[in-house]
């Protein structure tokens, strides 16, 4: 997992792995979650892969857009 930047210092993602196709997420709580191409469509994943990169708005994008769009959660 990469440590996320949080350009702001106001995010709950805490760290991140970018696959082929999807993303895992890891919250600052503990959590982690797999957004996949099946789970949360295509745009979305490449959408988040942007944001994990850019250090900046992931959090704000699962919540407002893919929240229960998970594969997996552990």
């Amino acid at each position: 997992m990469i440590k996320y930047k949080d350009v702001d210092k106001n995010s709950g993602v805490q760290s991140y792995e970018i696959g082929h196709d999807s993303v895992t997420v890891q919250f600052k709580g503990g959590g982690v979650y797999c957004y996949s191409y099946k789970s949360a469509g295509v745009n979305n994943v490449e959408r988040m892969k942007v944001l994990a990169q850019q250090g900046d708005g992931l959090n704000a994008f699962i919540n407002t857009t893919v929240r229960t769009k998970y594969d997996w959660k552990r």
